[in-house]
């Protein structure tokens, strides 16, 4: 049997709450480092005595299937999971929480596992599954106590038992703020298309929009994905996934409004891509000029369909995202594979502005500003914009790689055409100003940190 691994974590709140956190829904998907290739297959939707997961993990490239049964639980004090079919010749996980006063409590995660072929494989594997572990434990420690902090402050703004609507609920974003959002107590209704769960809400059609009578926020994040070759086709699915479900969900939350005098509030996605793709070194606010490219006038499209909402009283932002960064999808998903492989670099000059965000900074963003009374549009980018050539140097030091081979802008543009000029060849230095107005504090304010961190290397 390999020496037990136990980590714990204090945080302050109420023993409680840290217990209920991991019983909601949205617990597996944010205890999941993004780093990691792990699919949810099946759940009972429970972490009490008897109930089952499986779940697929990835070693070494191949993919494995876990099979895992919760027992010992306590309600308020501790649950463990055991291992029926997995990696480990024996796996036992007991999550104990402790209370330490009225205000404060400790989470000891207590593992004992042993590893198959042991001793051997102790001598050749031990290391590097203790290394992994730690990670894991160190990012789901960092995540589950900020979250636990983040749901108490909205608590007290009074953000607390709502009731929200996602669309894009299956999306980086929306799984991400799903999650969030359910360890917080909220109830979450996807926006979908065809059948799905008993939550969620059916949107086939952008004119069959459904019932949203109690509905306390709509997150509206749908779109087609921008990274792909702008053909005349390409083009209009951009602009139509955007525009017609915008303006259809705005009339009818502005009729709902009308007839009943109650409507949900409407954070609608948009991007910085609204201010044009080849900005200067001005820094960006809320109130610069658009641009007249291809996707700032989608976003301009895209953020005119909210009136007929706004024209009806309802309260109207419209959330425009920086580069999203996350390993599990998106822009860092794409550059990780090259720059561990030591082939990254900046792409064209480098001199470019880069205005990023991390995915945990988003969700938490959008949370408090759901909060929060503001309207019209808000940046939703760190507050520390970087040079392309910066970012690329903070993400050969993150995974341990130099990073000085350039992406020649006119090989960027033979391999992706258009789409490279006004997406990874864009230069936008924009504001965090606004958002960080309500008092909204980052989790993630500087590059190399945030991608140590999303990397599951921070620094000691």
């Amino acid at each position: 049997m390999s020496a037990p691994f136990e980590r714990r974590v204090t945080v302050p709140v109420p023993a409680a709450e840290t217990f209920a956190w991991h019983e909601r829904p949205g617990a597996f998907t944010r205890l999941t480092p993004p780093w990691e290739p792990v699919k949810l297959l099946h759940t009972d939707g429970s972490i009490r005595t008897g109930s089952r997961a499986t779940i697929r993990v990835k070693q070494f490239g191949l993919p494995l299937t876990w099979q895992v049964e919760h027992v010992d639980y306590e309600a308020g004090v501790q649950f463990a999971d055991i291992q029926h079919g997995g990696p480990f010749a024996h796996w036992k996980h007991t999550h104990r929480v402790q209370p330490e006063g009225p205000a404060s409590s400790t989470l000891v995660d207590h593992i004992d596992y042993r590893l198959p072929l042991e001793p051997l494989s102790r001598w050749v594997a031990g290391g590097f599954v203790r290394r992994k572990l730690d990670r894991m434990f160190t990012w789901r420690h960092r995540i589950m106590s900020a979250d636990l902090q983040a749901h108490q402050a909205l608590a007290a703004r009074g953000f607390a038992g709502r009731t929200v609507a996602i669309s894009g609920a299956s999306g980086l974003l929306g799984t991400a703020l799903a999650g969030f959002l359910g360890t917080g107590g909220h109830r979450v209704r996807p926006l979908i298309r065809g059948a799905g769960e008993a939550d969620a809400l059916r949107w086939d059609t952008p004119e069959a929009v459904p019932d949203l009578t109690g509905v306390d926020v709509v997150f509206h994040l749908a779109g087609e994905n921008v990274a792909q070759r702008w053909t005349a086709a390409a083009r209009d699915r951009i602009l139509d996934s955007r525009v017609a479900r915008t303006r259809a969900l705005a009339e009818a939350l502005a009729d709902l409004k009308r007839r009943t005098g109650k409507a949900p509030d409407l954070i609608c996605a948009s991007a910085i891509g609204i201010y044009g793709s080849a900005c200067d070194d001005t820094l960006k606010t809320e109130d610069a000029p658009a641009g007249d490219d291809f996707l700032a006038k989608v976003c301009l499209a895209w953020e005119a369909a909210t009136q007929p909402a706004r024209d009806a009283g309802v309260r109207v932002v419209n959330a425009r995202f920086g580069v999203v960064l996350d390993p599990a999808g998106g822009a860092l998903a794409k550059l990780l594979t090259p720059f561990k492989l030591g082939l990254g670099g900046p792409v064209g000059g480098g001199a470019q502005w880069f205005s990023w965000i991390a995915l945990e900074d988003v969700v938490g963003g959008l949370a408090w500003i759901a909060a929060s009374e503001l309207t019209g549009p808000v940046n939703f980018v760190g507050p520390q914009p970087v040079r392309n050539k910066d970012f690329a140097r903070a993400l050969g030091h993150a995974v341990g790689r130099p990073a000085f081979l350039p992406a020649p802008a006119f090989a960027l543009k033979a391999a992706l055409g258009e789409m490279a000029q006004h997406t990874v060849l864009a230069s936008q230095r924009v504001s965090s100003a606004r958002l960080e107005s309500t008092g909204y504090v980052f989790r993630f304010p500087e590059i190399e940190a945030c991608l140590r961190t999303l990397t599951g290397r921070p620094a000691r």
